[in-house]
């Protein structure tokens, strides 16, 4: 079953007034709203919802990089144990997100952790390696994250980790027919709201499970949905120098120039 963590109050920053939240903060709540009372059935044992216990550290993100419309909309899976379901920020490799994104919050826990899944926030002494990779090759092609969130922005399909009781990681396209449609009327709907707010030309799957979410989602919504490679290390190709090749398709698909 879904288990959600009591979430503590936002810190004041000045770009999160809290009496006026951002679209994308308000919409990230209402999915948070619509996930709470989910139940999921064996093999997933526990589900961690970072956008409410990290919530903080994730409404920061949106607050500060969400702002005004953008061309490319990246498009992620769901969080990992050592990056968003660390730090609420998605493909959040601690490191990345707090020494690029200048972003550092308290992180709660959620109320039944996983014993090889503990949530320590940006404690977590791991380094997601698709985090790594994806915000690493950011940071090098354009050095400060105003000029990269000047035209992109970073979002996942679906904010729920699920775990089985060994603590192996279930993706959403291994949960039961009836629960991939109870995660997924939500999430579609989240979605749309983004691409409604921040209006891109580009919607990028980072992987072949976030393309098709989306190509199903935003069929009459007038976006091209493309992909590029994902960049985790249990895939063969993106271990032969991802950020190379993820520029090529990039520059291929003409959302990149040089």
């Amino acid at each position: 079953m879904l288990v959600t963590a009591p979430t503590p109050p936002a810190p004041h920053h000045e770009h999160d007034d809290r009496s006026m939240p951002s679209p994308l903060v308000n919409a990230a709540r209402r999915l948070r709203r619509q996930l709470k009372d989910l139940s999921f059935d064996p093999p997933v044992t526990h589900v961690y919802n970072p956008i409410d216990y990290a919530r903080r550290s994730h409404e920061l993100y949106l607050a500060r990089w969400g702002a005004g419309t953008k061309r490319v909309l990246f498009l992620g899976m769901n969080p990992g144990p050592f990056g968003m379901g660390q730090t609420g920020v998605p493909f959040g490799e601690v490191a990345a997100v707090r020494d690029w994104l200048k972003i550092e919050a308290p992180v709660a826990r959620p109320n039944i952790e996983h014993p090889k899944r503990p949530v320590d926030g940006f404690d977590c002494p791991r380094s997601e390696v698709s985090g790594r990779r994806l915000w690493g090759l950011f940071a090098e092609r354009f050095a400060e994250p105003q000029a990269f969130f000047a035209d992109h922005f970073v979002a996942n399909y679906c904010p729920l980790m699920f775990m089985e009781d060994s603590g192996r990681n279930r993706t959403p396209d291994k949960l039961s027919a009836s629960e991939r449609d109870a995660v997924q009327a939500p999430c579609d709907d989240h979605l749309r709201r983004l691409v409604s707010t921040l209006e891109p030309r580009w919607v990028v799957g980072v992987g072949g499970f976030a393309q098709k979410q989306a190509q199903r989602a935003l069929a009459d919504q007038g976006v091209e949905i493309v992909t590029i490679l994902h960049p985790s290390p249990a895939s063969p190709a993106a271990n032969r120098g991802w950020a190379p090749q993820a520029t090529t398709q990039m520059r291929n698909l003409g959302i990149w120039d040089t």
